[in-house]
């Protein structure tokens, strides 16, 4: 079974991602009949595919769960807290259970106590009321012969998924052959499922042909319990021969499409390698052919890129959980709203802005959200509202984490930093950029506790350095009393990106598109000196002026000689001067590690020439000069 154990991994978490959404809807209402369906059939399917496999410490747990959720179901105990905070306990429990089973360590997790407390009396004081009359059966040991395609890639884990998916429906009573023949060598995937359900013929039908690779679906009339368990007579059935589509989709392992893109990437470099060379012959049947081939490789990079898309939900629909035990740790009620679930990012980048988007949410419940009582003195509702909002904006994706709490009190963080000598003794004020720059310094804090949640210090600075080595940037806005904004700006991709190169001196930077709104050469009066410092002018705006050169530690020359970048990021934006431009290009990303005190960088890259090139960190150096 082993070789299924991934498989199970795979479906095991879609169904553990279900209870636990189920959950949270019971927290809020405890009388809703659909969560507790949907929780039911989650647990009742896991216990079945778990069965299948051998994993006896899931199917235990599985099934204590089950039996409890059935007394709930038929109304025979209410659904109180201490229920529900034991059903949680046990889908986390269970969680745990799946991996270590997997893993081969069946015996690294004892279920015994929560099998036990599952099977005891429900909440004190509970109401123990007779079962309704359950809704009479339209179709009783129901028999649903299938026949798989003949070229069915492991026809055994295919019956297995149908006669799980049968389960959702209704209550299977056995296959025929059992279920440890349909694993068998000599499986030719035909077989038989009998289930008992109140669903019709076309219902069952659509089911078992949604699963995929199917022939023939049988469906018999309703046979009677002595038959039901051996039905072999052919002209007993309805018969219904049907060619099922093929499936629109497939599972590929993550590590196939890593390299599939890694190839991708080579192939973008040497594109642009092919266009260099090309340009320096006159050979009208060269440049063509490279064109073709140019656009050939940029729907490859597309379609790849596209294939690494995922909603950014997979990540987001763990966090009400988050907020939830958060808040409970700290004593409030908080309420955490999801916007634009449907917003895609590449999985790799999903994966690390998860655990800066933890920080930021924890925070938000311990420090920006205050208590039920200081809410309601201050006017506000008692339950706290936290936002988690992602939306594209141009070639970015903006995540938003915002909530309508307390605010920061700018005076403490002052004092704070005043103390430690962070900021002159004659600072009066700070800017949402000077409150960042401050709480984003490591081991900053102002917590008068050390909870299990937060106020240790650690956080906001790894979630600004985390966000700043994905190439994106962090903005933060606060009004006292009324709440904080966090905004993650993040590109689409980390793999290819678009970028303008620029050079100084013989060193080449690329400065990300998604950040340049425009170039130019500089006019005369356009460079002015303003407080010490130069800016430029552009259109009667007044911007910061950079000099790649000064950043970079060369030799400054007149501006006037240079070419001019000008830069956004959100709503700051500057002026960055360089010797020259040398167009556009997609580059792919590595990984570097700059020395500490370099030039702010979010990675390196090989151009079309061959050379090299940092990639400029855009945010980090506004925000530093």
């Amino acid at each position: 079974m082993n070789k299924y154990a991934e498989l199970f991994v795979t479906e095991s978490r879609d169904y553990l991602t279900a209870m636990e959404h189920a959950l949270l809807q019971l927290e809020a209402d405890p009388q809703a009949r659909e969560p507790i369906d949907a929780l039911f059939r989650s647990v009742h399917t896991l216990k079945g595919m778990s069965g299948v496999m051998g994993y006896s410490t899931v199917t235990e747990l599985s099934h204590a769960m089950e039996t409890r959720l059935a007394r709930v179901r038929a109304e025979e105990e209410s659904l109180g807290p201490g229920t529900i905070d034991m059903l949680f306990e046990a889908a986390d429990a269970l969680a745990r259970a799946v991996e270590v089973a997997t893993e081969g360590r069946p015996t690294a997790l004892d279920v015994a106590s929560l099998v036990r407390r599952l099977a005891g009396a429900g909440e004190p004081g509970a109401p123990s009321a007779v079962s309704p009359a359950m809704p009479e059966l339209l179709l009783a040991g129901l028999p649903v012969r299938i026949q798989l395609e003949p070229d069915a890639p492991l026809p055994g884990a295919r019956a297995r998924i149908i006669t799980d998916k049968l389960r959702t429906v209704g209550t299977v009573h056995g296959t025929q052959p059992a279920d440890a023949a349909l694993w068998a060598e000599g499986f030719d995937g035909r077989f038989t499922v009998f289930i008992e359900t109140t669903e019709d013929d076309e219902t069952i039908r659509e089911l078992v042909c949604g699963c995929g690779d199917v022939r023939e679906v049988r469906i018999s009339a309703p046979a009677s319990p002595r038959t039901a368990g051996n039905a072999t007579a052919d002209d007993a059935w309805a018969t219904r021969d049907l060619k099922a589509p093929l499936q629109r989709y497939v599972r590929i392992e993550l590590r196939r499409l890593d390299h599939l893109l890694d190839l991708v990437g080579e192939l973008v470099t040497v594109r642009g390698r092919l266009q260099v060379l090309a340009a320096a012959h006159e050979d009208g049947a060269l440049d063509e052919t490279v064109a073709k081939a140019a656009r050939l490789i940029g729907e490859l990079q597309d379609g790849v890129l596209g294939s690494r898309m995922v909603p950014v939900w997979q990540v987001f629909d763990r966090f009400p959980r988050v907020v939830r035990d958060a808040a409970r740790l700290v004593g409030k009620d908080v309420a955490l709203t999801l916007e634009g679930r449907e917003i895609e990012l590449d999985r790799t980048l999903l994966e690390q802005v998860a655990d800066p988007l933890v920080h930021l949410l924890r925070n938000a419940v311990d420090h920006g959200i205050e208590a039920p009582d200081a809410r309601r003195a201050a006017g506000k509702p008692s339950v706290g509202r936290i936002k988690l909002i992602a939306r594209r904006e141009r070639s970015a994706v903006v995540i938003v984490v915002a909530d309508d709490g307390r605010g920061v009190d700018r005076l403490r963080i002052l004092t704070t930093a005043r103390s430690r000598g962070w900021v002159p003794e004659t600072t009066e004020e700070l800017s949402d950029d000077d409150v960042l720059r401050l709480i984003s310094r490591p081991g900053f804090s102002t917590a008068e506790r050390v909870s299990e949640v937060s106020g240790r210090g650690v956080g906001i600075d790894a979630v600004l350095a985390k966000v700043r080595a994905l190439g994106g940037t962090v903005v933060f806005s606060t009004v006292e009393g009324r709440g904080t904004v966090f905004e993650l700006r993040l590109p689409v991709t980390l793999a290819i990106v678009p970028t303008v190169i620029t050079r100084v001196g013989d060193e080449s930077y690329a400065l990300p598109l998604t950040h340049v709104t425009e170039t130019l050469q500089p006019a005369a009066g356009a460079v002015r000196p303003l407080r010490g410092r130069q800016v430029f002018v552009l259109r009667n705006e007044v911007l910061p002026l950079l000099s790649l050169r000064q950043l970079v530690g060369l030799p400054v020359r007149d501006v006037m000689g240079q070419q001019i970048v000008i830069v956004e990021v959100t709503d700051r934006r500057a002026a960055i001067a360089v010797d020259r431009l040398d167009g556009q290009q997609d580059i792919v990303v590595k990984a570097f590690d700059a020395a500490k005190d370099a030039i702010a960088c979010t990675g390196a890259a090989i151009l079309s020439d061959g050379s090299a090139s940092l990639i400029l960190d855009v945010g980090g150096l506004l925000q530093e000069h």
